[in-house]
Order: structure tokens, then C-alpha cells, then sequence
């Protein structure tokens, strides 16, 4: 994994360090590596490894340019004493499989960290390999981080950068669509570098408007003068993808020790995803040797990636649904991308004209070929409204268990699903604590739901015996710092000025 490029261009080549640096490329493509896969994890190795080493080992392959020593140092920082379990991602057998053949099912539980939701994986590594990225020759250079959120990413990115030296960042989220708790953790956010606005349009909006921020030269030139340049913490950013491949390789680990399955034995992972980056690097991981038999795509209503998988075209040009699992709520899965170019074998020049389409047109159709090849790999299934509720409870009903929205899109989708041929034990990703959405959660197992998030976080606690964590419950009484609210041809300007103030 020695050099990355665009997706877009085999040219020019940067190291691991320039790319986290960056965030995005020149050319609006994302940033991969053609040597992904070239080195693999040693797999019956696995059970005795803890987190961080598997840590260290996973990512030393993934981002060579860091010296062991900077490695150690970040995973140490990002997840010595910093999640609700030494395990950081620990796996939880369910007593019944949503499934009807009974293979045995899992959930890996990724919400243990500091904001409740599988980002802080992630975006606790991230401020910690981009300050060790090294800016150029002691200028004294700055970096903006600049990150639309559907809801999670926002305050996770927050607590990673919040006081992080020589950076600042600037945070966007689509105004009311969001959950109550979701917005008030941005807006509660302390710290002097930091900045949160809400966005009046969705999702799809804001990250588009952020990628145009990314592309503007003048304003790039702008803040160059003020010695600040841009990078991101969307899963768009190297940074932010290689620390999430560890987990695969963790709940692994875990199913060895458990002697749920043997060295070999292939597991499937079902996956709650919008922007395609938590399930694609669970691709990352199967290139680097784990024994994956299928990859799914779980979906919300919003279901765009669902119906690229059973057709081959992606369209944007749909109706747009709030859900209430807001973190899905995404029309434009930006990681799609990496997974074109690595399943076009590295066809530059076809995945920038499908993203030409796509800008232009609102869509794009794959060749046959390269759909039956992505298919290989990724299943896919959705949940409406109604199904999202019912798996809630009848997760809740089977294994004592409580599931926040999202995640009971995939419960959904493994209880259609037949498992794929070969297939020894079905993990789960858990991406974010019932006690984000206390209220859809309490509605789903049928008990009497406050208007107010906090209430029904009680409600929730007295019925089911779970506790609120921490860092959630007493957000209620703390003051709203950030307030801003712009137009989307208005966030350029705003992280100007949230430049000029770093």
C-alpha cells in the first residue's frame, strides 16, 4: 500500500501520509492504492491478538509510510482506555438468528466509544495520523477540517479534533434531520477550533456543497495565504477508511477464540451503510485475506444502493426520505467509488466518466460484466419504516437484545436473506447505541413514548434493564454553543470565515 492515487487518475502518486493530508484529490476523485491485497493477515495468527495489535498489524499494512512507533502511538491514543470495552468492538451472540436456517448470528457491537456510534473507530484515529502526517518543513501550515455529516460523522469528528493542535474544523449537518440527541451533541460541542452549522437542505446537499468547497481553487488560494489548507474526515478520507478494516479482523478474532468457527470458515457481514465506506472495508479486509463469503448492504427506505446491486444503475433522481435511521438517509454513496475502481480493475477512465454522469445526469448504468463482479462479493436488502420497527421488537422479543434503527435494518435484512453458500456464523454491525433514538427505539417495542428524547430515554432504561451511556444522558443540560444555520451556496463562506479565526 506504498502509493495512492485518484480513482479518477493513476497520476500523480502520493504516500499514505500526503493522502490522509489531503483528504480528497485534485481531480474530485477518492484516494486507493494498487497494492491492496498484496500483503494479508496471517489468519490462524488472529486469536491471539487483542485490538490494538491487530491495530498496529492491520494498519502498518494499509499505511506503510507510518513508523511502527507512530503507529503504536495513535492506536495507543485512539483506543487505550477510550471505549466501554477492552475488546473496543466487542462481539455479542444472539440466543436466536433472525434467520430461519439457524446459522448461528452476531452482533459486533461498534458503539463503545465517546459519541456512541461506529465513527469514533475511526475519527479517534484519524486527529492522531494527521498530526503525524507532518507539515511542510516547519510553515507553521494549518489544517481545516471540513466534514458534511448525516448525523454520526459530525459529532464523532468533533470529539476526535476538538484542541487538536494545528487543526480546526468546521462541521455541517442537514437542519432537522437529525435526531434531537445527534444535534445536540454537535451543538454542545466545546472548544475553540471548532465550528457546526446546520445546513437548509439534506445530506446529499451538504456533501456535494463540501466536495464543490474541495474543488474551488480561488478559495483554496484564499486560504493558502492565511497558511491554511483543507482535508476531511469523511470516510472519502484514507484515514478515516483504514482504521475501520481493523474490526473485521477483531470480530474474527473473536468468533476463534470462541471456537465458533475454525481458521478458514468463511463468515458473512451484514452491514448498515449509506455512504458505502463501513462495508467497504469489510472488501479491504476479504482482499487482505479474511475469509468473507458475502458482504451486505443493509438499507434504509433510501435504498439507491440496493438498487444498483439487483440492476447495475445508480440514480440519485429518486424521492429523498427522512427515516429514522438519519445516518442512512443518503442518495450519494460517496465510497461506491473505490469499490468501482477496484472491481473495474483499476479503470481510471470509466470511473471518471461514470462520475461525470453521475454529476451531470444524476446517474450511471455499469457494464454487465463489472456488476456480476461487484456481486461476487456484496448482497443487498432494505427496510421500510414499518420492518424497522417490527425487527426492533422482535430482536428485542427473541434475544433480549435492543437494536437502534439502524441497525435493525440489517437485523431485517438477515431474517429475508438465506445465508451465502459456505457460510459458518452471520455478524451484525451495530453502528450507533439504541439511545441515539431513544424514541423511534421505545415506539418500535410498543411503550408509551414521550415527545422528548430524554424522557424516552428513561422509559427505555425502566423497560429493557440497558442504561443510557453516559455521554448521552446528560446531554439535555448542557448550553447550546453553536447555533449558525446557512443556505447550501452559503457554506463556502462559512468556512472561510471559520478559516480566518483559526
Amino acid at each position: 500500500m506504498g502509493l495512492f492515487h485518484s480513482t479518477r487518475s493513476s497520476a500523480p502518486t502520493l504516500s499514505s501520509k500526503e493522502a490522509i493530508r489531503r483528504g480528497i484529490a485534485a481531480d474530485g476523485g477518492l484516494f486507493v492504492s494498487d497494492e491492496l491485497g498484496a500483503r494479508r493477515i496471517d489468519i490462524p495468527t488472529l486469536p491471539g491478538k487483542g485490538y490494538l495489535e491487530l491495530a498496529r498489524e492491520v494498519m502498518g499494512i494499509l499505511l506503510p509510510d507510518f513508523t511502527a512507533d507512530e503507529l503504536a502511538a495513535c492506536v495507543e491514543e485512539a483506543y487505550g482506555g477510550t471505549f466501554a470495552s477492552d475488546e473496543v468492538t466487542p462481539l455479542v451472540p444472539l440466543t436466536r438468528s433472525p434467520g430461519a436456517d439457524g446459522t448461528p448470528a452476531y452482533v459486533l457491537e461498534l458503539f463503545g466509544g465517546p459519541t456512541s456510534a461506529f465513527k469514533d473507530v475511526a475519527l479517534q484515529m484519524l486527529p492522531r495520523l494527521m498530526a503525524r502526517t507532518g507539515a511542510d518543513g516547519g510553515s507553521g501550515e494549518r489544517i481545516m477540517i471540513v466534514t458534511a455529516t448525516s448525523g454520526d460523522t459530525g459529532k464523532a469528528a468533533l470529539a476526535g479534533f476538538a484542541g487538536a493542535p494545528g487543526c480546526g474544523i468546521t462541521v455541517f449537518y442537514p437542519e432537522g434531520k437529525v435526531s434531537r440527541v445527534q444535534e445536540l451533541q454537535m451543538t454542545t460541542q466545546e472548544g475553540s477550533n471548532v465550528a457546526v452549522c446546520g445546513v437548509r437542505g439534506n445530506f446529499d446537499d451538504a456533501q456535494s456543497a463540501v466536495k464543490r468547497i474541495f474543488a474551488d481553487e480561488g478559495l483554496a488560494e484564499r486560504l493558502r495565504a492565511q497558511g491554511v489548507v483543507l482535508s476531511s474526515a469523511n470516510s472519502i478520507n484514507v484515514g478515516r477508511l483504514m482504521p475501520q478494516v481493523v474490526y473485521y479482523f477483531a470480530a474474527y478474532a473473536q468468533l476463534l477464540r470462541a471456537g465458533a468457527v475454525e481458521p478458514g470458515d468463511e463468515v458473512e457481514f451484514c452491514v448498515p451503510t449509506g455512504n458505502f465506506g463501513d462495508i467497504l472495508a469489510g472488501y479491504y479486509a476479504k482482499r487482505m485475506g479474511l475469509p468473507v463469503s458475502r458482504l451486505i448492504v443493509a438499507s434504509d427506505r433510501n435504498n439507491v444502493l440496493c438498487d444498483f446491486l439487483d440492476g447495475g444503475t445508480y440514480d440519485r433522481n429518486r424521492p429523498f426520505y427522512t427515516t429514522s435511521s438519519p445516518s442512512m438517509d443518503i442518495l450519494v454513496s460517496s465510497n461506491l467509488e473505490r469499490m468501482l475502481y477496484y472491481a473495474s480493475d483499476g479503470d481510471c477512465d470509466l470511473v471518471a466518466g461514470l462520475m461525470t454522469h453521475l454529476a451531470d445526469e444524476g446517474a450511471y448504468k455499469v457494464p454487465a460484466e463489472l456488476l456480476a463482479r461487484i456481486r461476487e462479493d456484496f448482497g443487498c436488502g432494505w427496510a421500510d419504516e414499518d420492518q424497522v420497527a417490527a425487527a426492533i421488537r422482535r430482536c428485542w422479543d427473541d434475544n433480549r437484545y435492543v437494536i437502534d434503527p439502524h441497525t435493525a435494518c440489517g437485523y431485517h435484512v438477515l431474517g429475508e436473506l438465506a445465508p451465502a453458500p459456505g457460510t459458518a456464523a452471520r455478524v451484525l454491525l451495530s453502528t450507533a447505541s439504541p439511545y441515539k433514538f431513544p424514541r423511534a427505539v421505545a415506539g418500535a417495542l410498543g411503550l408509551f413514548c414521550p415527545p422528548d428524547d430524554f424522557a424516552a430515554m428513561k422509559v427505555l432504561e425502566k423497560a429493557t434493564g440497558t442504561r443510557a451511556p453516559k455521554q448521552l444522558a446528560t446531554l439535555e443540560g448542557r448550553p447550546v454553543l453553536h447555533g449558525d444555520a446557512v443556505d447550501v451556496d452559503g457554506m463556502a463562506a462559512y468556512v472561510e470565515a471559520a478559516a480566518s479565526r483559526l
